[in-house]
């Protein structure tokens, strides 16, 4: 793709996903738009091996976005990072198409292993503000990370994963995440944890009182069988004292 399509192409993502945005010629300001010109720049430079002048381009976007995207790392069509203070991306990331960061969110290694050290995030995928995904797995498609979940495994398809660390607490959701850029309406399985809790705590003291009034109804009858005993065996011995006399 040439540098015409590439702007082309940035300014359709930008405006189908931020509703901020009132003309094309705002794009030009966007951190998302002016980091990705440089990642485009370094990444040929990278594959060509002129790994300085790649580092030296990226550096120059780091300086102007406050965006850090590695030049050797491979990034798909439709990638839009919103507002970016803080994004990382490493080295060896792979993201597919349609995928959306935002700020602060970081794809890093888990430390100085050599290789496919980075994750690989799948088509459609959103992520959202501060969130973590370390190691190298795969995020699956049309998946979304919840605002400052860390992710340190790999997650399904048509996910939503919140936490730390981050658990998969939904599944197969119809929309896809960048239709409707939503980061906040997630599940909460803390709460959820609770609340179950104190259902079942609920239940526990509900059966508790039940076998409590059962037991004083079996003792009730206990008492009742005990004196009518003790009646029966007094009325005999005096039944006995009357014929001796």
């Amino acid at each position: 793709m040439g540098l015409i399509k590439h702007i082309k192409e940035e300014v359709r993502v930008i405006r189908e996903r931020d509703p901020a945005i009132h003309s094309s010629m705002e794009v030009f300001l966007y951190p998302s738009f002016k980091v990705m010109m440089h990642y485009r720049i370094a990444h040929r430079l990278y594959e060509k091996k002129h790994f300085f002048l790649a580092r030296y381009v990226s550096q120059r976007g780091v300086r102007k976005t406050g965006i850090e995207i590695h030049p050797g790392a491979q990034i798909g069509e439709g990638f839009f990072i919103d507002h970016g203070n803080g994004v990382i991306i490493g080295e060896t990331a792979i993201i597919g198409n349609n995928v959306t960061l935002y700020q602060g969110v970081t794809l890093g290694g888990t430390g100085k292993e050599h290789g496919k050290r980075h994750p690989t995030i799948g088509d459609n995928v959103m992520i959202s503000a501060g969130a973590k995904v370390l190691g190298s797995f795969t995020i699956g498609e049309n998946s979304k990370i919840g605002a400052g979940s860390v992710v340190l495994k790999e997650v399904p398809p048509n996910s939503t994963v919140v936490g730390v660390p981050g658990r998969v607490v939904k599944r197969n959701n119809e929309a896809l995440p960048r239709e409707d850029m939503n980061q906040v309406d997630l599940p909460d399985p803390v709460r959820e944890d609770i609340a179950n809790l104190q259902h079942a705590n609920t239940e526990l003291t509900n059966h508790i009182i039940e076998l409590e009034k059962e037991l004083k109804s079996v003792r009730k009858e206990l008492k009742k069988k005990k004196n009518k005993k003790k009646k029966e065996e007094k009325d005999n011995s005096t039944k006995s004292e009357e014929k001796l006399v």
